[in-house]
């Protein structure tokens, strides 16, 4: 696997390098005309004039340019003969250059100068939701994550779709999420997490086995529309799976039965407060400032703001914990604060802490 990870990264590699001199060829020969023209014209003046090298070439250079400040110093007639050969030249170059820009906008060159400079910037995300397909649940979800002012990187095929990605300000890679490529470009191993909105449910479980194959650590999200597909994605390796019609039927039961729990969630999805979990580690060492002792020695609602609302513990959820509970390897606590607060309790559990993951789904590791 390692093996193989590493020939697709050389490869890519190989290929942007083949990308960057395909994209610099056109421009040698305008480039070389251009540099022989100046050279050329510098020395003509250095044998004809005896200047210096910077009268010379600051010489070709008004000349060329058509700017004509004035000559240095007077000409002489073969000095003024090098002038003539440098205007000459500079409109055979000149034209030579528009020539090349048209044949090559004609040819989509420019297109694939925008497409590496996207590429470039592919490169440098970090932290960033993976999201494949904008449909309609997909611009869901884009819609929330933007909310969010997360990072957000839509991996989509269709160019409708693609453009409609682009008018909501995501960024948009057109490719094909099934394919192992494009999730490495879509930068899958530095994401914080990657969802998968596709409306066919193979398709979703084809990217749930590539990213898993592809990164063991990171979090995966899938859309399933039925039990069957639900189960499949899970065995693939589906951190979450998500079914849009049972969660919009559990939201419209809990909006009959209990609104005031719905409201709740909305007012925190627009505000500065987030829950999240923080999965304690598993190994002694990490877990010896903090093992075995009670949410009241460790103070942190006073020390940090947060509030621990609950604590899991492998099958056990124990609900609005008093300060006598103490705290084991392999526990999640869930707790709620402002991004600040939930920072500060970062740093007091410190190496304790195994990973996190908030109310929305988003994930660091520690």
């Amino acid at each position: 696997m390692m093996r193989s990870r590493r020939s697709r990264r050389h490869d890519l590699l190989s290929g942007r390098s083949r990308q960057l001199r395909h994209l610099a060829r056109p421009w040698l020969v305008p480039g070389l005309a251009l540099t022989v023209l100046v050279l050329g014209g510098a020395i003509g003046y250095r044998i004809t004039e005896g200047w210096d090298w910077g009268d010379c070439l600051w010489m070709v250079l008004i000349t060329i340019s058509t700017i004509g400040y004035g000559e240095v110093e007077p000409l002489s007639q073969p000095g003024r003969l090098v002038t003539v050969l440098i205007i000459a030249g500079g409109l055979l170059v000149v034209q030579l250059s528009i020539q090349r820009v048209l044949g090559l906008s004609e040819s989509g060159y420019f297109r694939q100068v925008r497409e590496l400079r996207f590429r470039r910037m592919l490169r440098r995300m970090q932290d960033h939701v993976i999201l494949c397909g904008y449909g309609r649940i997909g611009r869901e979800i884009g819609e929330q994550l933007l909310l969010e002012q997360a990072p957000v990187l839509v991996v989509e095929l269709d160019p409708l779709r693609k453009q409609a990605a682009e008018e909501r300000g995501l960024q948009v890679l057109q490719a094909d999420a099934t394919l192992d490529e494009t999730l490495m470009e879509a930068g899958l191993d530095r994401c914080r997490s990657l969802v998968t909105a596709l409306p066919s449910n193979a398709a979703n479980l084809y990217v749930i086995l590539s990213a898993r194959g592809l990164e063991q650590r990171c979090r995966l999200i899938a859309r399933a529309d039925s039990e069957e597909a639900a189960a499949k994605l899970e065995l693939a390796g589906a951190s979450v799976v998500v079914s849009p019609y049972v969660a919009g039927g559990r939201l419209m039961a809990t909006t009959a039965l209990r609104p005031l729990a719905v409201d709740f969630t909305d007012l925190l999805a627009g505000s500065d407060c987030e829950i999240e979990e923080f999965r304690l580690s598993e190994d002694p060492l990490l877990m010896s400032q903090i093992a075995h002792r009670s949410l009241q020695d460790l103070d942190l609602a006073r020390r940090t703001g947060a509030m621990v609302l609950a604590i899991r513990d492998n099958n056990t959820l124990l609900a609005n914990p008093n300060g006598e509970v103490t705290l084991a390897p392999g526990q999640m606590l869930v707790v709620m604060g402002s991004k600040q607060q939930l920072q500060d309790l970062r740093q007091i559990l410190g190496d304790a802490i195994d990973e996190v993951e908030t109310m929305r789904g988003m994930q660091t590791n520690e």
